[in-house]
């Protein structure tokens, strides 16, 4: 993975994905004892940074594989990221997701176009189960995180708040990232590492689901115990990925974790003052800039809500801590 793949991704993606601005709020600002700047992918293309990495992928292919169609994985965000890309390109899509995914997310996937496969992750590999199914049908794989082309994508994110941070006068940044296996912290690690080198970027996952933090802290990759279990569905995954890894002890910096209540509130308070609706995954970035203070080293944190798909019930679970 090199810079100018992110570059070639920023260029396919351009009038197709959003440019999400950098937003703030004194409020904010007071929790933390710091600024905080919070990049809002929550307002991305189907409510995540995911449709980034999906249009990336999917223009990249040869108009004959697009045509055969393409298979992904996901507990609901990549999910809706290639559905709706792929239907933009023309291209049939088949999508395996967790019976467990909230129902909003399998039902927004279905609406979007694809076909919709379930299984049990606590007893059932994906991969295992996505290999298979791919090779049945002749349909391009495309992983959620361990792909060249979704991690390029994701990387654009990091091209923006390289260029908006510097725009306002900020260079020097922990830019806090919501870490399931890889793909964003890794596509943004490497655009600061050559666009923002005084940028630190911190991987930020739930307590029990740290494995990119464990990994990071011993030299190797480490699974977690658990595959499920966690409000914070968005991000859980078992390990970080073969590509993503080394990108990340490359360029990263050490991971925070955070509880589910923190995340809860970060939430209630992207939405009470940013106007922001926030999944509980997305929000563990945001949580780690207002409750981990400590953990970070610069002035400013660059906080990235990663996704806003959150069904009604979690979300007033949310907004109830503000009580």
């Amino acid at each position: 993975m090199t810079i100018d793949e992110i570059r070639a991704a920023a260029v396919r993606i351009k009038g197709h994905a959003r440019r999400t601005p950098l937003l703030s709020s004194p409020f904010l600002d007071e929790i933390a004892g710091r600024r905080v700047l919070v990049k809002p992918e929550c307002l991305q293309h189907t409510g995540s940074f995911k449709f980034r990495g999906a249009w990336s992928a999917i223009s990249a292919l040869s108009q004959d594989a697009r045509e055969k169609g393409v298979f992904a994985f996901s507990s609901g965000n990549h999910a809706q990221g290639i559905a709706a890309a792929a239907k933009a390109h023309g291209a049939p899509a088949v999508i395996l997701m967790p019976n467990d995914a909230p129902a909003l997310k399998i039902a927004n996937t279905k609406a979007l176009g694809a076909e919709v496969v379930t299984y049990d992750r606590a007893t059932e590999d994906r991969d295992n189960i996505g290999a298979r199914m791919a090779a049945e049908r002749d349909l391009t794989l495309i992983r959620p995180f361990d792909e060249p082309m979704v991690i390029a994508g994701q990387g654009t994110v990091g091209l923006e708040i390289a260029e908006d941070a510097a725009a306002i006068g900020v260079n020097k940044a922990d830019v806090a990232v919501c870490c399931g296996g890889g793909g964003l912290t890794s596509g943004i690690a490497l655009a600061l590492a050559v666009d923002a080198p005084e940028m630190i970027t911190r991987p930020v996952e739930p307590e029990g689901f740290d494995d990119v933090i464990q990994s990071l802290s011993t030299g190797q990759i480490v699974s977690n115990a658990a595959t499920s279990g966690s409000i914070c569905d968005a991000i859980i995954t078992p390990a970080p990925g073969n590509i993503t890894f080394p990108i990340m002890q490359k360029h990263c910096g050490t991971g925070v974790a955070v509880t589910e209540d923190e995340a809860l509130r970060a939430m209630a308070h992207a939405f009470q003052r940013l106007k922001l609706v926030v999944e509980p995954g997305g929000a563990v970035g945001l949580a780690a800039a207002l409750f981990h203070p400590k953990a970070f080293q610069h002035d400013t944190i660059i906080a990235v809500v990663s996704g806003g798909n959150v069904d009604a019930p979690m979300f007033s679970r949310a907004l109830a801590t503000l009580n």
